[in-house]
């Protein structure tokens, strides 16, 4: 497991469709070490803070392994950063990452926190509307790290696991109870009640359940 590409970027002012956008889903990848800090990397930055960045979702990742799927898709290149990421993996998909699961990376410990939920200017950026929809449907979502311990980190650094997260619940599991099996109780509660879980799901789990038992 390797980070193949570390990508960063403030938020920009830019043009879509006659109207003016200012976000930070335009990342650039970048050489030589990076700091890794609690909300963020160095020389990254959100736009929208609601959504975006804070400590649960202080680094986002993707794997690059889905980019030639893409491609076939859309019949145009995805390269690293195409996604917004800051980390775009190699061997590390939403299949094997689980929540909670600790990593080393360089001098940095960070923890799978929760799915990536893409929004509406990930198709801007693309000018692809039913990129998002594509997205949540097939599961190649990525997802969002948070930082235990601050550090420094190369491109190229290896991902090592120090701990596997409690459940062994992986991404991949998490978005198929969240896209696909909505009305599943057991699996909503086992999620929504997982030590390791970013505020922003777990509220949302929660809530869910709340709704499903008034039915």
């Amino acid at each position: 497991m390797q980070i193949v590409s570390i990508n960063v970027g403030k938020p920009k002012t830019i043009e879509v469709n006659g109207q003016l956008l200012v976000t930070g889903i335009d990342k650039t990848p970048v050489a030589g070490p990076v700091a890794v800090g609690k909300q963020n990397l160095a020389g990254d930055g959100q736009a929208d803070l609601v959504h975006h960045g804070g400590e649960d979702k202080a680094i986002c990742a993707y794997p690059s392994e889905h980019f030639a799927y893409w491609e076939q898709k859309y019949a145009r290149p995805f390269p690293p950063s195409s996604f917004g990421e800051n980390w775009t993996l190699s061997g590390l998909t939403e299949e094997n990452a689980c929540l909670g699961d600790i990593y080393a990376a360089g001098t940095a410990l960070v923890q799978v926190s929760q799915p990536r939920q893409p929004c509406s200017k990930l198709a801007l950026r693309h000018r692809l509307p039913d990129l998002p929809k594509a997205v949540c449907q097939t599961g190649k979502s990525g997802f969002y790290f948070r930082v235990l311990k601050e550090g420094i980190v190369e491109p190229e650094a290896p991902l090592i696991l120090i701990e596997r997260g409690p459940g062994e619940l992986s991404i991949a599991y998490i978005n198929h109870i969240y896209y696909h099996e909505r009305d599943n109780i057991a699996a909503l509660e086992q999620i929504a009640h997982h030590p390791a879980l970013s505020t922003s799901w777990r509220e949302a789990f929660l809530h869910r359940l709340t709704n499903q038992r008034k039915r």
